[in-house]
C-alpha cells in the first residue's frame, strides 16, 4: 500500500497529500548538507523528463546551470536530481519507469564525485503535474530534511529550481499551453534555469513571459550539443552505433536488455509488465490523450514533443 505524507498544495486551493510509491525512500545522499559560502542562497536543480534514454546532453545540462549559477548569480547549488516521468505519460515508444529509472542512475553514478541523483517518486505512481513534483522536492528537502546549514550550523531554507531546455519556454509562452496557475507555481513560486540552444527564439518567449523573468535563467550552450533521445532512438532502429553519445554503462544496459529493438507504440506496454507492481494506485490520473501535461520534452533537452494541455495541466516529457 502506498505511503503518503501532507503536504501544502501546488497550485489548488485544497491541500493535497502527496502518495509516495511501495518502498519509496527519497535519495538524498549526495545533497550538500552544508553551504560552501554562506552569503549565497541553496539552491537544487530538479530536470523533468522521458529520459528514454539519458544521453550526454541531459547531464550536460546540469554541469552548464552550475557553471552559469557560480559565475553569474547568488546562488549556490548543493543538489541536483532527475525525475523520471511516470509510465502514465502513454507516449509511444516510451520505456517502462523501471528501464528509465535504472538507465538514469547508471548515467549519474559514472561518476564518484556526482553530485546528481535520480528520484523515482513520479515515475513509479500515477502521473503528475509538474507543480506537483516540484512541491514534493520542496516537501523532501526543506520539511523532512530541514534544508541545510552554514558552516556555522544556521539553517537555509533551499530553493527549489527547474532545469530545462529552451523548447519549454517557448511553450510556456504559448497561450493555452499552460494553466495560468501552474505557470505561476512554477515560474513564480520556483523559477527555471533554462539552457538555450541555437534557432530558438528566447525574446518572443521571454515577452510574454515577462512577469516571471526575474525568475528565468538563460544558460547559454557555448559548445551547441543537438544530441537527443529521439535521435539515439534512431540510430538504434538503423543498427548505428550510439557510442560517445551516452555513458557507456547506459550504452551497455540498452545492449543487454535488447532495448529499442522495437521502438513503437507499444513498447512501454511490453516492457512494463513486471513493473506494474510499482506503480501507485493513488497521487494522480493517466492524463487524457489532449492534455498532454508533462512538458518533459521540453523539460530536459532539445528532444521535444510539444503537446497541448488544457486548463489545470501543463505540455510534454523531456526524452
Amino acid at each position: 500500500m502506498a505511503s503518503s505524507a501532507a503536504s501544502s498544495s501546488s497550485s489548488g486551493s485544497s491541500s493535497p497529500r502527496f502518495t509516495n510509491p511501495p518502498n519509496y525512500v527519497f535519495p538524498h545522499n549526495r545533497l550538500s548538507r552544508v553551504m560552501r559560502n554562506p552569503e549565497k542562497t541553496p539552491i537544487v536543480l530538479v530536470a523533468c523528463g522521458s529520459f528514454s534514454p539519458v544521453t550526454y546532453l541531459h547531464l550536460r545540462m546540469f554541469e552548464m546551470a552550475v557553471d552559469y549559477a557560480r559565475q553569474n548569480t547568488d546562488f549556490e547549488v548543493v543538489g541536483g536530481y532527475m525525475s523520471p516521468v511516470s509510465d502514465q505519460y502513454k507516449k509511444p515508444g516510451l520505456l517502462s519507469a523501471r528501464h528509465r529509472v535504472n538507465m538514469c542512475t547508471l548515467g549519474v553514478n559514472e561518476h564518484s564525485f556526482g553530485w546528481l541523483m535520480v528520484d523515482p517518486w513520479e515515475a513509479f505512481q500515477d502521473y503528475q503535474r509538474t507543480a506537483i513534483v516540484l512541491d514534493h522536492f520542496e516537501y523532501e528537502i526543506n520539511t523532512v530534511l530541514g534544508g541545510v546549514q552554514t558552516p556555522s550550523g544556521e539553517h537555509r531554507h533551499v530553493h527549489v529550481m527547474l532545469l530545462a531546455g529552451s523548447d519549454l519556454i517557448s511553450t510556456m509562452s504559448e497561450p493555452g499551453v499552460w494553466s495560468e496557475p501552474d505557470l505561476d507555481h512554477i515560474l513564480g513560486k520556483y523559477g527555471t534555469f533554462i539552457v538555450e540552444r541555437a534557432g530558438s527564439d528566447m525574446d518572443q518567449a521571454t515577452e510574454a513571459l515577462a512577469r516571471w523573468r526575474h525568475n528565468i535563467f538563460f544558460v547559454p550552450q557555448l559548445i551547441q550539443n543537438d544530441v537527443s533521445s529521439t535521435k539515439v532512438r534512431l540510430f538504434l532502429r538503423r543498427g548505428l552505433s550510439i557510442r560517445y553519445l551516452l555513458p557507456a554503462s547506459v550504452v551497455s544496459y540498452i545492449e543487454d536488455h535488447g532495448l529499442y529493438k522495437d521502438d513503437g507504440p507499444n513498447q512501454n506496454q511490453a516492457s512494463s509488465v513486471s513493473n506494474n507492481s510499482n506503480i501507485s494506485s493513488g497521487g494522480g490520473s493517466s492524463p487524457p490523450d489532449n492534455e498532454k501535461e508533462k512538458e518533459r520534452e521540453a523539460s530536459a533537452g532539445p528532444d521535444k514533443e510539444g503537446a497541448k494541455q488544457s486548463s489545470g495541466t501543463t505540455p510534454a516529457p523531456t526524452q
